[in-house]
């Protein structure tokens, strides 16, 4: 079906079902530059991402399937690395799957390692979201539901949360998180989608160009859970405040690089007199090769970069590609981990009468050189 925006279209068809016979929907967006993003409604997951390189040539920079059967796979949901999902309650990592709140210890799945991630086993990147396609002034979209029962996954409160993607026609991808409880909980809402600027399939990231917005990351433990440390970048491979290549210091000797088999951290975004609403620049990748620019800003106080470390070629991409370690790169914008059980971070808790709101842009350009 067109829409009132010239060149801008929204196309939905069935991309499959669910072993409990419940259909997934695909809703392919169109911008009037010819950018294209397609989202199912199973995890809200970012399927394919098409945007031109220096030549307008339109490739697809996210990693993965053509069908809900690869998604739903044994081999992809032991090793469930997230491709292009919504994930929560809770992005990234709670020590040992338990919290204290207000009194009441709270526990969690335990389901990397001793620790809880993105959500537990059935987290939002495993549910069927209610999905409504729009138009307006700002572009195409789709607005995802999801009504979170009271102690779904072992957190408290019935939570309603609503996600918002807009494609503009300036290239942008807009996602806008909000979310209500009737009990204290936490939340932690991010994207997970995994970038390869050359296109996917198309061999490491190592060469991509990378500047992160950010004087200092939360190192952490070997489990991969921050210390409480806000540690300085400067003189060690986690200094990004320049573009450098994700390459040129992965494998350096260094604990922080061991624990995580390469970049997995939380950077501390740079928001200076920011007020807490207001949009500030996160990261910027530049890919030589293509031309490829994404630029990333971000209402959170927190982003992670991960090299796509856990990656073994085990999985086999949209084009028959395998997808081998550090073939794609994740920037998932977030409050920071385990913040539930670290009172020096920012707050991650959500009170009943408050509305949580969050947002970030990714915005898609070409340019010869990283520039300034």
């Amino acid at each position: 079906m067109a829409n009132s925006n010239a060149g801008s279209t929204i196309e939905q068809s069935t991309f499959g079902q669910l072993p409990d016979g419940r259909e997934v929907e695909s809703y392919r967006l169109t911008n009037a530059n010819g950018v294209e993003l397609q989202v199912i409604n199973y995890g809200g997951t970012i399927v394919s991402l098409k945007v031109p390189d220096a030549e307008g040539n339109m490739d697809d920079i996210v990693l993965g399937f053509d069908s809900l059967d690869d998604y739903l796979s044994d081999t992809y949901q032991q090793a469930n690395p997230y491709f292009g999902a919504l994930i929560g309650r809770y992005g990234n990592r709670i020590a040992e799957g338990q919290f204290t709140l207000e009194g009441e210890t709270y526990t969690l799945a335990t389901n990397d390692g001793d620790n809880h991630l993105h959500g537990g086993e059935q987290g939002f990147d495993r549910v069927l979201w209610q999905a409504e396609p729009f138009e307006n002034d700002a572009g195409t979209g789709l607005v995802l539901r999801h009504l979170s029962e009271d102690g779904e996954e072992g957190y408290p409160g019935e939570l309603a949360v609503e996600v918002t993607y807009t494609l503009t026609d300036q290239d942008e991808l807009i996602v806008d998180y909000q979310a209500e409880t009737d009990k204290t909980t936490p939340i932690n809402l991010t994207q997970h989608s995994y970038f390869n600027l050359k296109g996917e399939g198309n061999a490491s990231i190592l060469d991509h160009q990378l500047m992160l917005n950010a004087d200092a990351f939360t190192p952490v433990s070997e489990a991969l859970i921050p210390t409480g440390e806000l540690r300085d970048v400067a003189g060690t491979p986690f200094d990004f405040t320049q573009a450098t290549p994700i390459g040129e210091r992965i494998d350096q000797d260094n604990d922080q690089l061991r624990f995580g088999q390469g970049y997995d951290h939380n950077f501390v975004l740079n928001r200076d007199d920011a007020e807490p609403g207001d949009l500030v620049m996160a990261a910027r990748v530049w890919e030589p090769q293509s031309g490829r620019v994404l630029e990333i800003e971000t209402t959170e106080p927190g982003i992670q970069f991960y090299s796509g470390n856990f990656l073994t070629g085990d999985l086999i991409g949209k084009n028959g590609q395998a997808y081998p370690q550090r073939s794609g790169f994740a920037l998932e914008t977030q409050h920071f981990p385990d913040s539930p059980n670290q009172d020096g971070f920012p707050s991650t808790l959500l009170q009943p009468g408050e509305t949580y709101r969050s947002r970030t842009l990714f915005r898609f350009s070409v340019q010869s050189d990283m520039g300034a």
